[in-house]
């Protein structure tokens, strides 16, 4: 019996649709980031990328548990001095609501390089729209 391990030119990638409306923030990044890494697939390697793409729609509805939405802040410095700037999660959620799950998978993914291209095939949008009908994505249900 062997084991096999993938490869770059064997790696068949799909596309995949979550609506992310009414879903919690941090279960939700975990199911697109396990997407993305590809553990959802048997023939998955941890040094190679055989994740697959992902589209979220509706990323402007997404929630979070308890008081989070006005206790949880994102950090932006700017490596100047007094250049620590503080958003909280409603803030972010009315101006770039992309960001706020971008974020969450991020910090979920490895943090090198393979992480880094992984997370290229994330593709977040704010309403219901996107412009990759072309690829012919599938429907993902994420019971969260």
């Amino acid at each position: 019996m062997n084991t096999t391990m993938a490869k770059a030119e064997t790696i068949k990638r799909s596309w995949w649709v979550i609506d992310a409306s009414n879903h919690r923030v941090g279960r939700l990044a975990v199911i697109i980031a396990n997407i993305l890494r590809g553990k959802h697939k048997p023939e998955y390697t941890p040094h190679c990328d055989t994740g697959d793409f992902v589209i979220v729609i509706n990323a402007e509805k997404i929630t979070f548990t308890g008081s989070k939405m006005d206790n949880k802040e994102y950090q932006n410095y700017s490596h100047y001095a007094g250049g620590l700037r503080r958003v909280t999660a409603r803030e972010l959620l009315s101006r770039q609501p992309e960001r706020i799950l971008r974020e969450a998978v991020r910090r979920m993914v490895p943090r090198n390089p393979l992480g880094r291209q992984q997370m290229t095939k994330l593709n977040v949008y704010a309403g219901d729209k996107h412009p990759h009908q072309a690829q012919q994505p599938q429907p993902f249900t994420a019971n969260t």
